[in-house]
């Protein structure tokens, strides 16, 4: 049997994301996306009920500001009381995992996609996913950018436009792009 491309994607394998299938679950977190940014704060209360319903686990206490944006949200989950301000973009391609009690400000991107380095790969809509998961308590400055396969650990922070590109250890502080450590707590 052959395996599906949404099969390879959660198996972190190459695989086509110009995909019917793929295609269809994007909609469907698009609809739920759109629910969430456009109900009037009151209704939609911490996270609408659409998006609530699409993200793979929800932590109690959990907030998600609008504008949001995600590819699919069943590849999320969200610690108990994390905060999402205003504007955060996350491309769950592979899993993302976000501890308890972590912020993140506002524009944070996270993208767990790789594209292919040669240009037939790309025009083929070659990709691959890798997982991100960002520890307990810690703190993501506003625009900063998580890419594929990086791990963010407990009570670390991550400084305002960071970019990054490797594994970040527990308590401590990067900045700057490429992110580089600062200070060890």
């Amino acid at each position: 049997m052959t395996a599906s491309e949404r099969m390879k994607m959660a198996a972190g394998e190459w695989y086509t994301c110009i995909d019917d299938e793929l295609e269809a679950l994007r909609v469907a977190a698009r609809d739920a996306v759109f629910e969430h940014n456009s109900l009037p704060p009151r209704q939609r209360g911490n996270i609408a009920p659409a998006l609530r319903a699409l993200l793979g686990g929800v932590g109690e206490g959990v907030r998600i500001e609008a504008p949001f944006h995600c590819a699919y949200g069943f590849n999320i989950h969200l610690g108990e009381g994390v905060f999402l301000n205003a504007g955060c973009t996350i491309l769950d391609t592979a899993p993302v995992h976000i501890g308890k009690g972590a912020l993140l400000g506002p524009n944070v991107q996270i993208y767990c996609a790789e594209h292919h380095r040669e240009a037939a790969g790309r025009l083929a809509g070659l990709e691959i996913a890798r997982p991100v998961t960002i520890g307990d308590n810690a703190w993501i400055g506003g625009s900063a950018v998580i890419l594929a396969g990086a791990s963010i650990g407990e009570g670390a922070i991550v400084g305002a436009g960071a970019v990054v590109r490797r594994d970040v250890p527990a308590n401590t502080t990067v900045v700057g792009n490429p992110a580089r450590v600062v200070t060890r707590r």
